[in-house]
């Protein structure tokens, strides 16, 4: 009797061990928003700003005198809009919308921070 008791307690310790060690990872993937949504509002300085600083100047391809637009924090809203980068009537169309979806995607890798820019621009590109 104590030993099938012995052997019950540990098949219970075994299986309470074994299911304590289960556990599943749940993988969201990096799923674009609806692009035909309504564009949500983005602000160019607090979140465009940085994140072409950091994407596009850190590895220093679009810092002054080198590929353009130039993106340093002081000059790249000008750079953007005055440079033909920004279509405003087909935002589809805009260079910007076209080389981060394009051959500039592995730098802002991203779908949520290629929806802002797409956003930013069907809002009209303020400067705010």
């Amino acid at each position: 009797m104590k030993r099938l008791l012995i052997i019950y307690a540990g098949l219970i310790l075994s299986l309470g061990i074994g299911l304590a060690g289960c556990y599943k990872d749940i993988i969201k993937p990096d799923l674009p928003e609806d692009p035909n949504a309504p564009p949500k509002q983005v602000s160019f300085s607090n979140e465009l700003k940085p994140l072409f600083v950091a994407k596009c100047t850190d590895a220093g391809c679009h810092v002054s005198g080198a590929h353009k637009p130039y993106m340093t924090a002081d000059v790249s809203y000008e750079q953007i809009v005055n440079g033909g980068f920004v279509n405003l009537s087909l935002p589809k169309q805009s260079r910007m919308y076209i080389m981060i979806n394009g051959e500039m995607q592995q730098y802002i890798p991203s779908a949520a921070d290629r929806q802002k820019v797409y956003d930013w621009i069907r809002n009209g590109a303020p400067n705010n």
